[in-house]
């Protein structure tokens, strides 16, 4: 049967019954459209890869629960929602790191914390010197300029779970070796 020829409403219907080539059609029908609105709205093509793809699982994985009329609708407005809840969270983690570090500051900081947090860090830095490059790579984009292990990922060019597996191994051996610190 030659899914191209299919209604949106027959392919509905198929994904249903858990026909996954029904499934894929619908996904290459939509997938460039919805990333081409979601990039709209949301100026990281990162973020708009995630939003499409949680779009379309979200799809498959509640198929069977889905009444859709109007596929296009329903995808657009997924689409539309998603970039809403991706702001959301954008502000919700911003006001957190800023309520967060509010009370950190250097100036209300004692001269005793600033110490002990300046050998922490030579602590840190020289055990990380025992690692491999790419570990303390990892760890360093991850743990000091909190990125995520999907933006490492794709900055140095490695596996998700690479990156993940490195630094899970880092952290491991140094609550080891800082355990007696804290």
């Amino acid at each position: 049967m030659n899914l191209k020829s299919l209604s949106d409403q027959h392919l509905v219907d198929a994904m249903r019954h858990d026909d996954g080539m029904a499934f894929r059609e619908i996904y290459q029908r939509y997938w460039k459209k919805m990333y081409l609105l979601a990039l709209r709205k949301v100026d990281d093509r990162e973020a708009v890869e995630s939003i499409v793809q949680d779009v379309f699982l979200r799809l498959w994985e509640r198929r069977d629960l889905l009444q859709i009329d109007n596929l296009e609708a329903y995808l657009i407005t997924s689409v539309k929602y998603s970039c809403i809840n991706h702001f959301k969270s954008a502000m919700v983690r911003e006001k957190y790191m800023a309520h967060a570090f509010a009370g950190y500051s250097d100036s209300i900081c004692s001269t005793e914390e600033q110490l002990n947090a300046s050998e922490l860090m030579r602590n840190i830095e020289e055990r990380l010197s025992h690692f491999p490059e790419k570990a303390q790579t990892i760890f360093r984009l991850h743990r000091l300029e909190n990125q995520s292990t999907r933006e490492i990922a794709s900055q140095i060019q490695m596996p998700q779970r690479t990156v993940e597996h490195h630094l899970s191994l880092v952290v491991k051996a140094l609550r080891v070796y800082l355990k007696d610190y804290f």
